[in-house]
């Protein structure tokens, strides 16, 4: 079958993280993604990452895992004919991704107004730290300042760590996911409705991930405070040390809380009066883990783990990343992607695909993530260019 947007050309004007995971979700949905970069140095991303010789080739580990199935061309926005140029594409394209500060693409006269006279069906979607609007539109979008600002780190780590930063970019990745969400949801409605301005806070994008903990101070006025590895809703809930390692352990039913004593051996602590309900094991959960701890330090935490899922309490090792991504519970369901000998690289890669199944089958990209303007040619040959005009236009810095 065909994939969800095959046939919808998006030109991808975006940095770094939130506006090329946005794309990269496009592009595994079948999205032909144009990767629009400056001449030279492309996408920052190209030399981010943990291997400096990546870095040192312009295809650094951080641009690598999030541009799959993309085309690349260059392309000079601060140059006259390089934004003539753009328009040119634009006539021909479906939706124009970008995470510039607000007011930069209507500097350069490439914004929404502009390009809609172009283009009347383009889904135009601007990816920024805080939206196109309001006091605080013009202060930089980096994923930890959203962090702070969203109240994501007031509530990640515990009484003697917390304000905490969440352990990768989490505001990012969840602003580039309501992005292809929102575009998603504009091209199903443009024949209906024709084009779109679609404004994308990550700001906003992150709390509305939040809901459980917004909703507690805004409906019970109850502010949000960091609870470490503990479930505030219920106990025992939370991370629990073993013999080798830490295990999840979410008993929040009754019954589980039944079941996890009687599995451990613990049938005393149904016997306490202080354990009898979840209000009281909430009440006096640090001594109750301390109980529990003593008995799960006898096996392992993915021993554990198994007899206690068995047995219905909801049970998980806490795992490194090496381990679940070796694990055949990823391994065997096409979660990552393999490409060999990648131009540009000069190695095989491994990346990750998306989250999800379409039909059983993981979406994928024929592609690996291309070289700085490998695309050049087709691309603006396509619009009628001839090789001695893209020659011109790169001596003049253009492209």
């Amino acid at each position: 079958m065909p994939a969800p947007l095959e046939g919808v050309r998006v030109l991808d004007l975006t940095n770094v993280l939130a506006g090329p995971f946005c794309c990269h979700q496009l592009a595994h949905l079948g999205a032909e993604v144009i990767k629009v970069e400056v001449p030279g140095r492309g996408d920052l991303a190209r030399q981010l990452g943990a291997d400096e010789a990546l870095n040192e080739r312009n295809m650094g580990v951080s641009f690598l895992a999030q541009n799959a199935g993309k085309k690349s061309v260059t392309l000079n926005l601060k140059s006259e004919k390089g934004r003539e140029l753009l328009r040119r594409l634009v006539a021909g394209a479906d939706v124009l991704v970008e995470n510039y500060r607000p007011g930069v693409m209507q500097r350069l006269g490439l914004d929404y107004a502009v390009l809609k006279e172009v283009n009347p069906k383009l889904v135009y979607c601007a990816i920024s730290g805080f939206g196109q609007d309001g006091p605080m539109r013009n202060l930089p979008a980096y994923d930890q300042i959203i962090q702070g600002a969203s109240g994501v780190m007031s509530i990640t780590g515990d009484a003697d760590t917390a304000p905490y930063r969440v352990g990768y970019p989490i505001c990012d990745t969840i602003g580039g996911l309501t992005a292809a969400l929102a575009i998603s949801a504009a091209l199903n409605g443009r024949e209906r409705n024709g084009g779109s301005f679609i404004d994308v806070s990550m700001l906003e994008a992150t709390l509305a991930t939040m809901g459980w903990v917004v909703s507690n101070w805004l409906i019970a006025g109850v502010e949000p405070q960091p609870h470490g590895n503990e479930n505030v809703t219920s106990s025992p809930s939370g991370a629990f040390r073993t013999a080798d390692g830490l295990l999840n352990i979410a008993a929040n039913k009754q019954e589980q809380w039944e079941i996890l004593c009687r599995e451990l051996g613990r049938e005393d602590l149904l016997q306490r009066d202080e354990y009898r309900t979840r209000e009281g094991r909430k009440a006096c959960r640090a001594a109750l883990k301390a109980e529990l701890e003593q008995t799960l330090a006898a096996k392992g935490a993915r021993e554990w783990a198994r007899v206690l899922n068995r047995a219905g309490v909801p049970s998980g090792a806490v795992f490194a990343i090496p381990d679940i991504l070796e694990h055949p519970q990823i391994a065997e369901r096409g979660m990552i992607a393999a490409f060999a000998d990648v131009p540009g690289a000069g190695r095989d890669i491994r990346v990750v695909r998306t989250g999800f199944k379409l039909d059983g089958r993981a979406p994928e990209v024929a592609a690996p993530p291309p070289r700085l303007g490998a695309d050049n040619d087709s691309i603006y040959g396509a619009l009628g260019l001839s090789p001695a005009e893209l020659a011109e236009l790169k001596a003049e810095g253009v492209v």
